[in-house]
């Protein structure tokens, strides 16, 4: 039997499939010596219990800690007192790098670092901990690996696994300061109740775009982060980096910021944050502080009469999901969309149609696909849906009097074909155009899975962001 020839694209998927098979037996190679040459406590639970209390400071000790030992605000007790405690960084990215490096240089005797993630590419330029050669292991390992480099004599404890209601307690109750370095609002509402029902001080980070802001929740009498924020706001106005973007300074400024009030914390030195919101603006170069209110006595956790005395289910509360991936959506029936490989298979025939591409201006100049389209971004698009879709219309209009002169306005048979970085906002621009366009004979498809499926199963080559 003659053996099937395969074409120049199916060679292409399979070499790109092989090097990825490559790349994912080095990185196993390099979890396993890195986990060989490193002392890191084992990420179990059971495993992070209470060290040795140490009253005195060795040689080394004086010689590392030398800058601020000699600081008469610290001092000696001030050392011997971060030796003895444990803060936890739930979020290795771009806030628990730097908080985690600036810790572990302090001498922090336990450092606790929480992540459900690997590291992408897509991290490098605010993660700074994470390395090249590291893509694809587990970001909790890799800032242990990192800090254990600059600092051995602190305990490490990894936690490769996303926190949630019935691990948060179990977990935080074996440290004394906890760091909220992460990125969505679920988690922020877990970490808060938890940090309240455990006691437990907490120093809050956050950045988007060119922004970032910190506090302390839940110290000496302070308010707690539901004191301010009862209710979650609504998820669709809810932005991380991964959609809004950041600058990666930003979230290094701030991550710096949390690990200095926690050692002031730890210290005794105290925090200047347990009232106060600390606004940064890279654009104008400028810090702000403002006064928060005191705790409520109305407040659900920390108030007089709480009515939150267990963890809930967060995800459900807030309306949105407890990690940063890609979400994908479900709006349209499989009538109404197509795969990759048949928009491919489109392109290979010379199909006439329409493609709008619904992204902003900034995102279409980094990569497009290779056929000529339409961009209205999504938000102009969703607030003058009747304008866009008119513009659309005498696209396909002209498209079908190009390509079938002889067709009357009811048999146009020039698809318009929606394409977005993820096919979540295709999805819904679809779904508007149709109810806009219906009885006026044009069809309108969604690409599912957007760009990344793309890059995924057509071009290997075609740029992720």
């Amino acid at each position: 039997m003659q053996a099937q020839i395969m074409s120049a694209e199916e060679f292409k998927l399979e070499l790109s499939k092989k090097d990825a098979e490559i790349e994912r037996l080095h990185k196993m190679l390099l979890i396993h010596e890195e986990k060989s040459n490193i002392q890191i406590i084992s990420h179990q639970i059971e495993d992070a219990k209470p060290k040795e209390e140490i009253k005195h400071l060795t040689k080394e000790d004086v010689g590392r800690y030398s800058r601020q030992l000699i600081l008469p605000e610290f001092g000696v007790q001030g050392q011997i007192k971060l030796k003895n405690s444990a803060v936890l960084i739930v979020g290795a990215g771009g806030l628990g790098c730097p908080a985690a490096i600036y810790l572990a240089a302090a001498g922090i005797g336990r450092i606790g670092v929480v992540d459900y993630d690997e590291v992408e590419l897509s991290n490098l330029h605010r993660q700074i901990l994470h390395t090249t050669d590291r893509v694809g292991i587990s970001k909790s390992m890799s800032i242990a690996q990192s800090c254990y480099r600059l600092n051995p004599s602190v305990d490490y404890v990894p936690y490769h696994l996303q926190l949630d209601s019935s691990n948060a307690l179990d977990i935080i109750r074996n440290f004394d300061i906890i760091l909220d370095a992460t990125d969505n609002v679920a988690t922020r509402y877990l970490l808060n109740d938890a940090c309240v029902l455990a006691d437990k001080p907490l120093v809050s980070g956050s950045a988007l775009r060119f922004e970032g802001q910190l506090t302390v929740y839940n110290c000496n009498g302070g308010p707690c982060y539901r004191c301010l924020y009862p209710r979650p706001p609504p998820p669709e106005a809810v932005t991380n980096c991964s959609e809004g973007g950041v600058i990666g300074v930003v979230p290094g400024i701030i991550g710096s910021l949390q690990a200095l009030e926690a050692i002031k914390i730890a210290s005794g030195l105290g925090t200047s944050f347990q009232q106060r919101l600390l606004l940064f603006d890279a654009l104008d170069g400028t810090f702000r502080s403002v006064k928060l209110r005191g705790r409520s006595k109305e407040c659900s956790v920390c108030g007089e009469s709480p009515s939150v005395i267990q963890l809930i289910d967060y995800e459900q509360f807030c309306g949105s999901r407890a990690t940063d991936k890609d979400h994908q959506i479900k709006v349209l029936d499989d009538s109404s969309r197509i795969n990759v490989k048949e928009y491919w298979t489109m392109l290979q025939e010379r199909t006439p149609h329409i493609l709008l591409d619904v992204r902003p201006i900034v995102e279409v100049d980094i990569c497009k696909l290779p056929h000529p389209a339409i961009n209205i971004p999504f938000t102009a698009f969703i607030n003058n849906v009747t304008e866009s879709a008119s513009q659309i219309v005498q696209e396909v209009k002209d498209l079908a009097q190009k390509h079938q002169p002889e067709a009357s306005a009811s048999t146009i048979n020039v698809p318009v074909v929606c394409v977005c970085r993820r096919g979540n906002d295709s999805q819904l621009a679809v779904e508007k155009l149709q109810k806009e366009l219906a009885g006026k004979g044009v069809k309108v498809l969604d690409i599912k899975g957007g760009l990344h499926s793309w890059s995924k199963e057509v071009d290997p080559e075609f740029p992720v962001y």
